[in-house]
C-alpha cells in the first residue's frame, strides 16, 4: 500500500475496512450516551460498571467523564451498596451545549498544530485556523443548544416499542 492511501482513504470518510474512522476525544459522546442512559433509567442510580458497559470504555473512564458532570450539577453520584449514578436535574433541563462547554471547554475543535514559524505559510496560517475554529465552535455550540437529554431519550427509543420494554433490559448488561 502506497503511504498516501491511508491519508487518501481517510480524506473519503473511509479506512482500509469500510469504516469511518472515529475521533480520538471521546468524552462527549460518552457524556452524552450515559446521560441518556440515566434519564432512561431515572428511577434507579447506576453503577459505573453498568455505563462502562453500555458505553464499552471502562468504569474508571466513566467517572472521569461524568467528574465535570458532577461538579456542575448534571449528575449526582452516591457511593456504596446501592449507589451509583443519577441525572441531578430533569433531562429537559440538560442541553447538550452545557455538556460540550464543561467538556470541551476552550480546547480546539480542529486540533490545531503548532506549525513553523520559520514557513511563511507557518507564521500566518495558525491566526486563520484558530479563527476557524472559533466560528466552528460557535456553530457547534449553537446547534448543540437546541437539543436536550430528554430530546435524545425520546429520539434513542423511537421505534422500538414501549420504553419500559426496551428500558427494562438495560440491568442485564454487567451480568
Amino acid at each position: 500500500m502506497k503511504p498516501y492511501s491511508r491519508r487518501l482513504q481517510l480524506a473519503r470518510g473511509r479506512w482500509h475496512d469500510g469504516e469511518v474512522p472515529r475521533s480520538t476525544n471521546t468524552r462527549f459522546a460518552v457524556a452524552v450516551h450515559v446521560l441518556t442512559y440515566l434519564a432512561a433509567e431515572r428511577d434507579r442510580p447506576v453503577s459505573s460498571e453498568e455505563l462502562a458497559a453500555s458505553t464499552a470504555v471502562t468504569a474508571v473512564h466513566i467517572r472521569k467523564v461524568l467528574g465535570p458532570l458532577r461538579a456542575a450539577g448534571l449528575v449526582a453520584s452516591r457511593p456504596g451498596a446501592g449507589g451509583g449514578w443519577s441525572l441531578g436535574r430533569d433531562a429537559a433541563q440538560v442541553p447538550l451545549a452545557e455538556v460540550w462547554s464543561l467538556l470541551q471547554g476552550d480546547d480546539p475543535v480542529l486540533g490545531l498544530h503548532g506549525p513553523n514559524p520559520a514557513c511563511p505559510v507557518g507564521r500566518g496560517i495558525q491566526a486563520t485556523l484558530v479563527d476557524v475554529d472559533r466560528r466552528v465552535a460557535d456553530v457547534v455550540r449553537a446547534e448543540l443548544a437546541g437539543t436536550t437529554v430528554a430530546d435524545l431519550v425520546a429520539r434513542a427509543f423511537e421505534g422500538l416499542g414501549d420504553e419500559a420494554d426496551v428500558v427494562a433490559p438495560l440491568t442485564d448488561l454487567t451480568g
